[in-house]
């Protein structure tokens, strides 16, 4: 279906990207699935070519793009030609904007630059071995020391955990209040602050997740984003865009295991015939077309609200929802098509079988989605009592 939420501008950047992602990182994939995380180079080279935060400002280095359309073709263009190992959404989308809006002048002027060449990669640290989707039961604390602040526990399945220079961290700084949250901002090389193992995932290889530790880490003052009191509520504010950024991954990964299908079936003879020519190919390949388009268009006008400044928590769950939900079905639908060639690793549908399964779970479950969607409707315990 053909798409009118771009124009000419979007087309010829999506080209430059495209061309950007099959010379640089195609070449890639292998190595960086066998060695378990990206090559550092891959950022300044994304840098130089101004593909990463194009939202930022252009006296800090940025392309000052506030259209959400071209972030989403880069992530649409990674997953067509690149590996979901390559987190440049994290990067730019998810963790950058803390501090594009929550950074003080100075803050900016000193980490942006960097950040938009390449030159320091980005984590945000707020999951815990027992605080996953329930962001207010984290254990990591800090406490206020004057001059500074003094960061104690530990942090799990941190994305770019290893590689990360810069790693927002959440931690409790009100003991006896639910919400009372801080984002600091550790620094490499900061004393007490280490990084545990790589850990081993059913997917996403070349994405390298890590467990983080904090044992009296003095973070100083000005590292810290915001009020330190307030930051659960940055979270959430945060939030609608990252679940949004996950959806356009799922339509994205449900697009390619689609088309490298389509492109198998009629290819690949059975009885002396493609495989496509079947009944039961044509008919399954008829029905994941249409919900990939009925979901794409979804997620397009969602774009479109993030654009305008409208995108509720509500529409960034429903969103989030139907397009992992979606990219978890049309993963195993296009393995069967596959038969035993979609088992083999050497096949890319292998890899997008076990990627897709980790999105209905990170940035909150498909179940808190549907929590907070179900809220939306005023179907709040709360408030029905």
């Amino acid at each position: 279906m053909r798409r009118f939420i771009f124009d000419d501008a979007h087309d010829s950047f999506r080209d430059s990207v495209s061309r950007f992602f099959q010379k640089e990182v195609t070449p890639h994939t292998q190595r960086w699935r066998e060695q378990g995380f990206v090559d550092r180079e891959i950022y300044r080279k994304a840098g130089e070519q101004g593909y990463l935060l194009l939202w930022a400002e252009e006296r800090f280095g940025g392309a000052g793009i506030d259209d959400f359309r071209y972030d989403q073709i880069v992530i649409e263009e990674n997953w067509r030609h690149g590996d979901a190992g390559l987190y440049f959404q994290l990067h730019s989308n998810l963790v950058a904007p803390y501090i594009g809006g929550l950074g003080t002048e100075t803050q900016k002027q000193r980490w942006l630059p960097d950040v938009i060449a390449g030159n320091k990669i980005l984590a945000v640290a707020m999951t815990e071995p027992a605080a996953g989707s329930d962001l207010a039961g984290m254990k990591a604390s800090a406490q206020d020391c004057g001059d500074h602040w003094l960061l104690n526990g530990s942090k799990t399945y941190i994305s770019n955990g290893q590689l990360a220079d810069l790693i927002i961290v959440a931690a409790r700084t009100v003991p006896d209040q639910k919400y009372g949250i801080g984002l600091f901002v550790v620094e490499a090389g900061m004393a007490g602050f280490q990084r545990g193992r790589r850990l081993k995932k059913m997917g996403m290889a070349a994405q390298d997740t890590s467990e983080l530790f904090f044992d009296n880490v003095k973070v100083p003052k000005e590292n810290v984003l915001g009020d330190p009191a307030k930051g659960f509520g940055y979270l959430a504010q945060f939030l609608a865009k990252e679940r949004l950024v996950c959806a356009i991954d799922g339509c994205a990964l449900a697009q390619t295991a689609f088309d490298l299908t389509l492109d198998f079936v009629q290819q690949r003879k059975a009885f002396g015939k493609p495989v496509g020519t079947f009944q039961n190919s044509r008919f399954a390949l008829a029905g994941m077309r249409t919900q990939i388009d009925v979901v794409q268009s979804f997620i397009d006008q969602c774009v479109l609200q993030a654009n305008a400044g409208q995108l509720s928590a509500e529409l960034a769950a429903e969103a989030k929802l139907a397009a992992t939900e979606l990219a978890g079905g049309i993963a195993d639908q296009c393995v069967q098509l596959h038969g035993g060639a979609g088992y083999m690793d050497e096949y890319r549908i292998s890899r997008l079988y076990t990627d897709a399964r980790a999105m209905r779970i990170f940035a909150g479950s498909s179940e808190i989605m549907k929590e907070i969607i179900g809220r939306g409707l005023g179907l709040d315990e709360r408030k029905l009592k």
